[in-house]
C-alpha cells in the first residue's frame, strides 16, 4: 500500500471535525462492537488514540477513568477539547507516540489504525504505552468494505474512488507476535441516494484517498450515473463495512 499523507489524512478530518457527530453511525457501531470484546472490569488510565471529536473519550471519562484523548489532526483535538471529554489531549502521530511506555490500563482506538503507514508500527506503538495485564482494543476496515460504492464508480470512470484496505489474513498476522483474538464483522448502513450515502464519507472526513485525490468536477450527469449504478436493496441505497476488531491482552 502507498505512503499514506499524513497532511492531507489531518487535513481531511480538520475539514470534517465540526460536523463529525452527524454522520459518525459508523464509528457508533463499530465502537459498540469493540466494547462487547472487552473483559468486564474498570480500567483506571485509557488512551483514545484517533479520537475525532471524543465521544469514546468522554465514554470513558464518564465512566470514571483519568482519559487522554491523542489525534493528528489539531481542529478534532480541538474539537474534543471543546467537547471536554478528556482530562489531558495530545496531538500526534500513532506510529510515534510520545508517550513513556505502560501507563495505561486500556488503550482504545476506533477506525483509526487505516489511516497509519505501518500496522505493525502502529499497533507495537499501542502495545508499548499499556501497562502489564491491560489492554490494547482496535478496530480498522478489511478489504472488501465499500463494494456499493467501488460497484457505482465503475459506471462512471475508471478511478480510483475508495481507498483499499487491508485483507484479513494480513490484519490478522499483525496480531499474531502478541496474545489476541479477532473478527470481521460486517456493517451494512443505509441511505435515500447515492448522495447521501457519499455525504457521510465527507462527514467523517473518510474522502481522503491513499493514491491521492483525483481532481475532478462532480456533475449532475455523473451523480445520476452514480444514483444509477448503485446497487440498491428495497429502494435505499446500502454502504457495506468490514469491521475488523481485535483485542490484545498485555501480559
Amino acid at each position: 500500500m502507498p505512503l499514506v499523507n499524513k497532511q492531507a489524512v489531518a487535513a481531511a478530518f480538520g475539514r470534517a471535525a465540526a460536523h463529525y457527530q452527524q454522520h459518525d453511525e459508523l464509528q457508533r457501531r463499530s465502537a459498540d462492537r469493540l466494547l462487547a470484546q472487552l473483559p468486564g472490569r474498570a480500567f483506571s488510565r485509557v488512551l483514545d488514540a484517533g479520537c475525532g471529536p471524543g465521544s469514546a473519550s468522554r465514554y470513558w471519562k464518564n465512566s470514571g477513568c483519568e482519559v487522554t484523548a491523542l489525534d493528528l489532526s489539531p481542529q478534532m483535538l480541538s474539537q474534543a477539547r471543546l467537547n471536554r471529554v478528556a482530562h489531558h489531549y495530545v496531538a500526534a502521530d500513532i506510529e510515534a507516540l510520545p508517550l513513556a511506555d505502560a501507563q495505561f490500563d486500556l488503550v482504545w482506538s476506533n477506525l483509526a489504525v487505516q489511516w497509519c503507514d505501518d500496522l505493525h508500527a502502529a499497533l507495537g506503538e499501542l502495545y508499548r504505552v499499556v501497562r502489564p495485564g491491560g489492554v490494547l482494543a482496535f478496530t480498522t476496515l478489511a478489504a472488501g468494505s465499500l463494494p456499493e460504492l467501488n460497484q457505482a464508480w465503475q459506471a462512471v470512470d475508471d478511478r480510483p474512488h475508495a481507498n483499499r484496505f487491508l485483507p484479513e489474513e494480513t490484519l490478522c498476522a499483525a496480531l499474531s507476535r502478541w496474545q489476541g483474538r479477532s473478527r470481521v464483522e460486517s456493517i451494512t448502513l443505509s441511505f435515500p441516494d447515492a448522495l447521501s450515502a457519499m455525504r457521510s464519507l465527507k462527514g467523517i472526513g473518510a474522502t481522503h484517498l491513499h493514491e491521492g485525490r483525483a481532481a475532478q468536477l462532480f456533475t449532475r450527469g455523473r451523480l445520476r450515473a452514480l444514483q444509477l449504478a448503485w446497487p440498491q436493496q428495497a429502494g435505499v441505497c446500502p454502504l457495506t463495512y468490514h469491521l475488523f476488531w481485535g483485542v490484545i491482552e498485555r501480559v
